[in-house]
């Protein structure tokens, strides 16, 4: 498995991840629309954000993540990572592959210096939840979000 970051030719295969958790989308399927090109556009170029794939290796995106470092006066000035849109494509998940992502994601966190790593997930989403703990993430916080 490759650990990288995701280009131009990714962005079907991540959209269709994102599009549904239960069952297996075509890329081919995805319309890719100015938003979402935009959007892309916007996170290639920011050096603090970053969309990361896990590839078969010929290409094919089994997985996928979106970093976001936060600078902050908290953990004496370290950034934080923030972790989102986490997905493991349908047909693929038990197999060990939602670990190996994460590890890699924590990991490029810790090498940037990062003094913590963060994630929301959906309160309905148990196996995530027990998922997440036994990587080692602690249930330290509840979340907010207000939809604009």
């Amino acid at each position: 498995m490759i650990f990288r970051t995701a280009a131009r030719r990714d962005l079907p295969a991540v959209l269709a991840l994102l599009a549904d958790e239960d069952r297996v989308v075509d890329p081919a399927s995805v319309v890719v629309d100015a938003a979402y090109e935009t959007a892309f556009a916007a996170i290639e170029a920011d050096p603090r954000n970053e969309v990361m794939v896990l590839d078969e290796g010929d290409g094919t995106v089994l997985g996928c993540l979106q970093l976001t470092y936060i600078p902050g006066l908290g953990k004496r000035g370290r950034e934080r990572a923030l972790v989102e849109a986490v997905r493991i494509r349908a047909d693929r998940r038990g197999t060990g592959l939602g670990r190996e992502l994460m590890t890699r994601a924590v990991d490029r966190a810790r090498e940037r210096g990062c003094g913590l790593v963060q994630l929301t997930s959906a309160k309905r989403r148990g196996d995530a939840h027990r998922f997440y703990a036994s990587l080692g993430f602690d249930r330290s916080h509840d979340g907010f979000k207000l939809t604009l």
